[in-house]
């Protein structure tokens, strides 16, 4: 079933548009879950390296919020209807559950690392869908993202990166 798409002046085709918004949608989903777990680690991290694995998920959380707004104002630009209900994100992230019974700065490190490095990677595949799609905007979009979350992987795994 056709979801039906707002009025817009934007002068993408509409296939292209619905396209990009299911796409878009997908990565929001996907966002959105990673903001969760990135909460989850933050509330619950425990041990020597407490307040700064603490600061750091808390600014990984923040980072993520911003990158959640703007594929969600791409969805609605494009004359679509952003999906980011709790409901859509259970149901639609291809994330990893976050595990809930570990406690350690390491444990949470694992674990948050291998999520950012999964929606990592489907940013990247979604650059290359939404430039074959001639939507270079959307392009731009998912590259700005995955610059970013290639940064909070790397803040986030430089934490197992010594013998120290």
């Amino acid at each position: 079933m056709k979801t039906k798409l707002h009025p817009t002046q934007n002068d993408l085709r509409e296939k292209t548009r619905r396209a990009m918004i299911e796409l878009l949608n997908q990565q929001l989903a996907d966002v959105l879950d990673l903001g969760l777990q990135a909460k989850q680690a933050h509330w619950n991290v425990k041990g020597p390296n407490f307040i700064g694995l603490h600061e750091l998920f808390d600014k990984v959380a923040e980072e993520l919020e911003e990158f959640t707004d703007d594929i969600a104002e791409r969805v609605v630009e494009l004359g679509g209807v952003a999906l980011g209900t709790i409901q859509i994100v259970a149901k639609h992230s291809r994330l990893d559950a976050y595990p809930l019974n570990i406690a350690s700065g390491k444990e949470h490190v694992a674990a948050l690392s291998g999520a950012l490095a999964k929606f990592g990677a489907s940013t990247r595949i979604a650059i290359d869908t939404a430039s074959k799609a001639g939507d270079a905007d959307t392009a731009d979009l998912f590259t700005e993202v995955s610059r970013g979350v290639d940064k909070l992987l790397w803040m986030v795994e430089a934490h197992t990166q010594s013998k120290e």
